[in-house]
């Protein structure tokens, strides 16, 4: 059974200023006081999963243990099948140590060429841990296309070159509250929840 999230502080276990502006835009309505890994001095560890939700959960783990706190992790990526996968679990690392995201979608753009399929998914998995080494884990998805050149300032990361199934902008034009209506981070923060926010 689930364990319930009550009220008061939860560590975010990222160092990313944009996973932690939406993950607690998206706890705040729950009475959730969200305060950052790197707020608290916690160091980031290293993502030795080989799954999102492997690398998510030993996120949460750490920032948990580290803090005595319940921690919220998010691994996260964009899945390009004419890449085989890439970047994958690998979307950050892509950036490189200084974080450029336009230097990863450019990557992105050469290493598809001219291939046809143009098809995308974000992926996210969020996992939930308390210091006793409990978790749950969450998965969600979007499906669409990438576009080149990126397009829109807003959002994070791949957002600029993601365009989502039936829309007309990328999440990188859309506004916040569009986007979290329909991200893959949104949509595994239902999964949270209603099985740990929510009383049923």
């Amino acid at each position: 059974m689930a364990r319930r999230l009550g009220k008061g502080r939860l560590v975010i276990a990222s160092h990313n200023a944009g996973k932690l502006r939406e993950i607690a835009e998206l706890v705040a309505p729950f009475g959730v006081d969200a305060v950052s890994a790197g707020d608290l001095g916690l160091p980031e560890p290293e993502e030795t999963g080989t799954t999102f939700q492997a690398n998510a959960e030993l996120k949460a783990l750490a920032a948990a243990e580290g803090a005595g706190l319940s921690a919220l992790a998010d691994d996260s990526g964009l899945v390009v099948p004419a890449l085989d996968g890439a970047p994958g679990i690998h979307s950050a690392r892509w950036a490189g140590p200084e974080r450029d995201f336009a230097r990863a979608m450019a990557r992105v753009q050469e290493d598809l060429g001219e291939s046809e399929d143009r098809s995308a998914h974000f992926v996210c998995a969020l996992a939930l841990a308390g210091p006793d080494g409990h978790r749950e884990s969450f998965q969600g998805r979007v499906d669409g296309t990438l576009v080149w050149p990126p397009r829109g300032g807003r959002g994070f990361g791949y957002d600029p070159i993601f365009l989502p199934e039936g829309e007309s902008l990328t999440f990188g034009e859309m506004e916040p509250a569009r986007k979290h209506a329909m991200s893959h981070r949104a949509r595994a923060f239902a999964g949270l929840v209603a099985a740990c926010l929510v009383d049923s």
